[in-house]
């Protein structure tokens, strides 16, 4: 139940992103005829304790995805226990807004509870005790929300960074190759008429993207729908080059798939990571030199950030017929997983609304890029 107080803050919080923005196309008006434009929420926005971001998100955006409370961890913490709660709310939200929900993610090696993959005595589960969870936790979590969540991000992050072969996971190791095949059947049986993906990072790398299609492939030739294959736009000012995120679009079109970009968000610090990623396992320790713009983004930055989103959104636009979707992965710069990561503790501006829920410069081009 909504206080007077809270009420009269929601209020004034709508009232003050429309008073500053109100000249100004949203997001979601600008590529209508395009494809759907969305952001990745958190606990804070979904639990009521952020009522700017969730203005700013209905003002914005037709799609939303969760940045963590559907992944196996938070929503199935232990063998008996649900924790349907947060997923409720966001998937509530979405429906009062009319938005295209997304559920992210049912099978990955991160974010998973050791019990999942445990037998008796401490010793690894069988491939059959394995399965049937695997089968349990995708017929309960997508069973919930049959007709209401649209997509699911069925496995997430399978491929090896460097090969382009199976990761070696849990996953792989007690039930074999066929992980995946059977992932996708659980969901499709759970709800046959939702949208199921495939989603990775880095997948404009020759190597893995090569080990997504022979992926894909390999599940179409058993008669498995994939409806599309989901980029995770984790890039940095000048890495990737548009014409090798173009060459993935390009190829993964030809599966007869249509891609998303799912995770959106342009890296504008130095990285120590040895690659242009996303593997969250990789984390370093505090350091300067990697945190260089603590007071604010310099300008010639900013205009580096806003061409690099330009230039991204009219590649978009230029492959809108085979592209649904574009997730920012956040809302605003306070939002984003790059404050922590690969180093606790940056500030880092990766996204479209700076820490004040004002518009940059980057939005600005973004809607220029629609015209």
């Amino acid at each position: 139940m909504k206080t007077k107080s809270s009420l009269l803050y929601l209020g004034l919080a709508g009232f003050c992103l429309g008073f500053v923005q109100k000249s100004e196309p949203t997001l979601k008006d600008a590529y209508k005829k395009d494809f759907y434009v969305g952001a990745a929420l958190n606990y804070r926005q979904i639990g009521g304790q952020d009522a700017q971001a969730m203005a700013l998100i209905k003002q914005q955006f037709n799609t939303i995805s969760p940045e963590n409370l559907l992944k196996w961890g938070p929503v199935h913490p232990q063998p008996d226990k649900y924790n349907f709660k947060p997923a409720d709310d966001y998937v509530a939200f979405g429906q009062q807004n009319k938005m295209f929900i997304v559920g992210h993610t049912l099978l990955w090696h991160q974010q998973t509870p050791n019990w999942v993959f445990e037998g008796e005595n401490g010793q690894p589960a069988s491939r059959e005790v394995l399965l049937k969870r695997l089968e349990d936790h995708i017929n309960t979590v997508v069973g919930r929300y049959k007709g209401k969540i649209g997509g699911w991000d069925v496995v997430n992050e399978a491929i090896d960074d460097q090969q382009g072969d199976l990761r070696k996971t849990k996953w792989l190791e007690i039930l074999g190759e066929d992980f995946a095949a059977k992932a996708f059947e659980y969901a499709h049986k759970a709800d046959p008429k939702a949208e199921l993906y495939y989603n990775d990072y880095s997948l404009y790398h020759p190597e893995k993207r090569e080990g997504v299609i022979k992926l894909v492939k390999g599940l179409q030739a058993k008669g498995i729908k994939v409806t599309a294959i989901g980029m995770q736009g984790h890039y940095g000012l000048t890495k990737p080059t548009i014409a090798q995120v173009e060459e993935s679009i390009v190829a993964f079109s030809k599966l007869g798939v249509h891609v998303n970009f799912t995770e959106l968000d342009i890296d504008v610090l130095p990285n120590p990571s040895r690659r242009q990623g996303a593997d969250i396992a990789e984390t370093f320790g505090a350091d300067a030199k990697y945190n260089v713009y603590t007071t604010g983004l310099p300008d010639s930055v900013q205009q580096q950030l806003t061409k690099r989103y330009a230039d991204l959104f009219a590649l978009f636009r230029k492959h809108r017929d085979v592209i649904d979707r574009i997730t920012l992965w956040g809302v605003t710069d306070a939002d984003s997983w790059l404050n922590d990561w690969p180093i606790k503790g940056r500030t880092s501006y990766p996204l479209l609304f700076d820490r004040q829920y004002q518009t940059k410069p980057a939005f600005r081009a973004v809607v220029q890029a629609a015209r």
